[in-house]
């Protein structure tokens, strides 16, 4: 016989568009043998019927051939040949109306009672599971969806827990045995259709065996070849049923803790090696500008393509390139289990939910797999598995710094000692060699790392930390501002430019000479992600610009950090990961063991780290010239304004002397005597007209001086 196709019992669980759709073909193959075993059946029937009404006929023709003698017909005589000629006929009749009696018999339980056990039994019981299915997938459907409505895992009550848990438990259950009947379905209809022929066959052939050896012979062979097809195919479906029946036993047992809304992470393990995943997730859709809605589809990974696919759709659609994409967790106001998925440009922005916290979790190891492009290595899992063994032993301390590098990052033989200035942007001088370092040289020990943004509210000029504890903290105090500051400063600087970035880490580091501290941050603040599963990032926009670096939420635009630029006193990118950049930001303010603190940002850009730190290391030379300009315009003015000074001083000493002069004279002619008047006498001035030529004196000199 040949191959049958079976329905995997396996994905029963999983439920997903494929086995929706091989299911339906399934269904639709049901209802085909459904409609020709009834059209076969009524044919069956008639042939029994006919056969039972032949069987009848014959004993009633036996019977009235019998009582011929004993008819009395007007015109007819006593005719003993012809009575005995009819009673030899009614004795071979009676002997083939028992032969009939005989084959109806037969009939009834070698072809009619397959068929009708198949029709009235197996169709039934495929009709009754598949309402069964029906009302349980309806059931837990409605429970999930209650299960996902709640928002955090406390409000979940223990008994609608266990509804969840009995209601899949049902269903899956439910869908294994369905699934079990289809299959044994595909064994049935040939039995049933087999069956019922070779009985019928068997039948007319030992009712005509005693007339027609040679047919009989001819057709024996047939039929004891077809009996021999239908013990196999009865055997091979004894087989397969008993393998499907523990085939359901091991899935029950190990799908035991599936059942649960949330399994436990500790008893299931999460996989973080995968490269390819399918399930259903909710995908959040926005049909306004605060509303929106949650779709629930099938998504699956396909190569470096994020795809989706609803139950009634033929084949799955693109939703979005995730190579060289960022994934990270994020919180919904309703929702939980949801991550976020950035394309590489940012352009396109996905929020998914997952039904478990194991099953966020592998979506987004899977994911950040897929965009580091692991998939295309000739064994995808086993070199992720060597990617996140890797990230977990960078974390232990190696002997020397330099060992440390090596499997970091490529060595530095081949590369200029001297940096780019641009890139950089660092008042010192080159670092030492690498063999001189140590890991306490570069980072403090047991240093925290911070993971996320934290906005602090502060002031115009927020107060420098007063002691060496507040340092960490007056990095941010310096570095933010409110929304208005430097907006006017902005529009006429002469950079202005905008990055994409997620913030990574940041931490407090010592050495501020070299830009290895930048690399052992990265390799720190990496670490710590991999080993406590930490994949959510806060995506920023960077504006680059001649006073200062601003960190701006691309939603509400608001100012999350200011770094002045003056404080920026390394950045580099990392040699290998180009989308992997830092810098080291200086506190003048506060101090630790006498040295100023210093905190390196580690970010991830959709573009290459490179022309963002050259951005910053131009951002630095405009600025400077821009501050020499500046003292130099600063120093012209004060050089304008001491001549000023001076020639002011010389005027008020020119109009001191003039003054003196002028007193002098009046004195020399105050002390000459009074002429005499025309008519001989003196003329004698008046005290108020000495008041009006002084004060008229006195005013003029006043005039003068102002001058």
């Amino acid at each position: 016989m040949p191959g049958i196709d079976k329905l995997p019992i396996e994905e029963a669980l999983e439920d997903s568009p494929q086995t929706r759709s091989l299911l339906g073909v399934f269904e639709e193959d049901t209802a085909a043998i459904s409609s020709y075993y009834h059209q076969l059946f009524q044919a069956m029937q008639r042939i029994y019927d006919a056969q039972n009404e032949l069987s009848a006929a014959t004993h009633l023709t036996s019977k009235l051939l019998k009582e011929y003698e004993k008819q009395r017909f007007p015109l007819g005589g006593d005719d003993e040949v012809m009575s005995s000629t009819l009673q030899q006929f009614a004795k071979v009749i009676d002997e083939l109306s028992s032969c009939h009696a005989v084959l109806s018999t037969q009939l009834a339980d070698a072809m009619m009672f397959p068929i009708t056990q198949f029709k009235e039994k197996d169709l039934k019981e495929i009709l009754t599971l598949k309402e069964v299915f029906q009302i349980s997938s309806d059931g837990e459907n409605q429970l999930s969806t209650k299960m996902r409505n709640f928002h955090l895992m406390l409000f979940v009550k223990g008994e609608v827990m266990e509804d969840v848990y009995t209601s899949r438990k049902k269903q899956h259950q439910t869908v294994m045995h369905y699934f079990l009947a289809l299959n044994t379905l595909q064994y049935k209809k040939k039995i049933a259709l087999l069956e019922p022929l070779l009985g019928y066959m068997q039948a007319q052939i030992s009712f005509f065996k005693l007339g027609s050896e040679n047919l009989t012979q001819q057709w024996e062979d047939f039929l004891t070849n077809i009996g021999t097809s239908v013990q196999n195919v009865r055997r091979e479906m004894d087989s397969e049923v008993d393998a499907m029946q523990q085939t359901i036993q091991d899935l029950e047992q190990a799908s035991d803790m599936l059942y649960m809304p949330d399994p436990d992470p500790s008893k299931i393990p999460i996989n973080r090696n995968l490269t390819r995943k399918a399930g259903y997730l909710n995908m959040r859709n926005k049909t306004g500008l605060v509303s929106s809605t949650w779709d629930r589809q099938y998504f699956f990974t396909q190569g470096g393509n994020l795809m989706s696919q609803a139950r009634g759709d033929v084949a799955g659609g693109l939703v979005m390139d995730i190579d060289n994409c960022s994934v990270m967790a994020v919180d919904c106001e309703d929702r939980r289990f949801c991550f976020q998925i950035s394309s590489f440009d940012g352009k396109k922005v996905a929020i998914l939910q997952a039904d478990s916290r194991k099953d966020c979790e592998e979506w987004i190891a899977t994911i950040n797999n897929i965009s580091k492009r692991i998939y295309l290595s000739d064994n995808p899992e086993e070199t992720a598995a060597r990617a996140n063994q890797s990230a977990l032993e960078a974390v232990t301390p190696s002997p020397s710094f330099q060992q440390r590098h090596e499997s970091f990052r490529p060595s530095t033989q081949g590369r200029p000692r001297a940096a780019r200035t641009s890139s950089q942007g660092s008042v010192g001088s080159d670092s030492p060699a690498l063999s001189s370092l140590s890991l306490d040289s570069l980072v403090a020990p047991d240093t925290p790392i911070q993971f996320d943004i934290i906005s602090p509210v502060c002031e115009e000029h927020a107060t420098p930390a007063k002691n060496a504890s507040q340092g960490r903290s007056a990095v941010l105090s310096l570095c933010c501002s409110s929304g208005g500051l430097g907006k006017s400063k902005l529009a006429n600087s002469i950079l202005h430019q905008l990055f994409i970035v997620r913030f990574l880490g940041s931490m407090e580091v010592k050495a501020t000479e070299s830009t290895d501290v930048i690399y052992e941050t990265m390799r720190q603040i990496l670490a710590a992600r991999a080993i406590h599963n930490i994949f959510r990032m806060t995506e920023s926009h960077l504006l680059v610009t001649c006073e200062c670096l601003k960190l701006i939420d691309p939603q509400t635009q608001v100012t999350r950090l200011r770094f002045p630029l003056s404080g920026v006193v390394l950045c580099a990118s990392h040699q290998e990961n180009k989308r992997l950049f830092g810098f080291v930001l200086q506190t003048v303010g506060g101090r630790v063991d006498g040295r100023p603190v210093a905190t390196c940002y580690i970010f991830e850009s959709n573009n290459d780290g490179e022309k963002i730190c050259d951005s910053v290391g131009l951002a630095k030379q405009i600025a400077l010239h821009s501050e020499m300009d500046r003292k130099a315009t600063q120093k012209q003015r004060e050089l304008d304004k001491a001549k000023e000074k001076q020639q002011e001083e010389l005027t008020k000493q020119k109009q001191i002397e003039k003054d003196l002069e002028e007193q002098s004279r009046l004195i020399a002619a105050s002390s000459r005597p009074n002429p005499p008047a025309a008519d001989g006498q003196f003329l004698v001035l008046s005290n108020s007209q000495s008041e009006d030529n002084d004060a008229g004196e006195e005013s003029r000199k006043k005039e003068e001086s102002e001058a």
